[in-house]
């Protein structure tokens, strides 16, 4: 599920067909677009966050789950086939690739890893850029089959979080209510524990071990291959990153796109503050 810079370098060197991606994006901006102008590596397509890889805001969140049509429609612009490798980048952490990772996975793609450590870790390598805006890309032909991972919708997240373990990605302060600048309530969903996804990588933004990773989600109860996982977040994103951490340590997750986003648009729900679950 992971590439390394090294091995992309050595990908690319060799002539061999990959997919390149790249998600550079912001909640709070700039657009991605200019840091990919800035600078990018060589042959990668630019995926633009909002547009390509969510729905239009809504009643489904802020970022909720594309049409199988929509996503189709856009991974083909941006060359993906269906026998050719995906690697998808970001800046570092990967908190925006592993969404596209996520899609990608969900809508079957069956070759799909994301660089650990983004454009930091291609840098540090020595991998060689290039600047200016995307070039023309050669259609692909992917065409996508919705169900190759598992969704929760708001229901079956609050199911969840009764019957196994649900993981909240966002920063502990709006897990506890202290804050929320994106939604219109704070708090959490009861039930569900406090992960930050930012435990999930290293200083450098890389992804922990998996022995590391196994040790983190085992002290939040993530422990018993029999009890059901699954992941959200504000807008479906860094929930995203969270089932990826969970995959290297070896546990399945679903994830709630519509994540609090939708779950807090609802005055009907019940929302929990404070350190412990509710």
């Amino acid at each position: 599920m992971l590439t390394s810079a090294a091995e992309l370098q050595a990908t690319l060197a060799a002539g061999s067909p990959v997919t390149v991606l790249d998600v550079r994006w912001s909640l709070a901006g700039p657009p991605g677009r200019l840091d990919y102008e800035a600078g990018h590596i060589a042959s990668a397509a630019f995926v633009d966050l909002d547009r390509d890889l969510s729905a239009p805001a809504g009643a489904g969140g802020r970022h909720p789950l594309p049409a199988a049509s929509d996503f189709g429609e856009a991974m083909r612009r941006l060359g993906v086939r269906a026998s050719v490798p995906v690697v998808i980048y970001d800046s570092g952490d990967s908190t925006s690739a592993s969404r596209c990772w996520w899609l990608l996975e969900y809508f079957g793609h069956g070759a799909v890893t994301v660089l650990n450590g983004g454009m930091a870790a291609w840098r540090a390598a020595g991998g060689p850029t290039e600047s200016g805006p995307a070039g023309l890309t050669a259609p692909g032909d992917f065409q996508p089959v919705p169900g190759g991972l598992p969704l929760l919708d708001a229901d079956g997240a609050a199911a969840l979080a009764r019957a196994g373990v649900l993981l909240d990605a966002r920063p502990l302060a709006r897990y506890r209510g202290d804050t929320e600048p994106y939604d219109p309530v704070a708090g959490h969903i009861p039930g569900s524990m406090s992960a930050p996804t930012s435990e999930n990588v290293d200083h450098t933004g890389r992804f922990r071990s998996p022995d590391e990773l196994r040790a983190r989600f085992a002290a939040i109860g993530v422990n018993n291959d029999a009890t059901p996982v699954g992941a959200y977040c504000g807008s479906g994103v860094t929930a995203a990153h969270e089932v990826l951490a969970l995959r290297l340590a070896g546990v399945g997750a679903a994830l709630y796109v519509g994540s609090w986003s939708e779950w807090s648009r609802d005055s009907a729900r019940p929302v929990a503050t404070g350190s412990e679950p509710g």
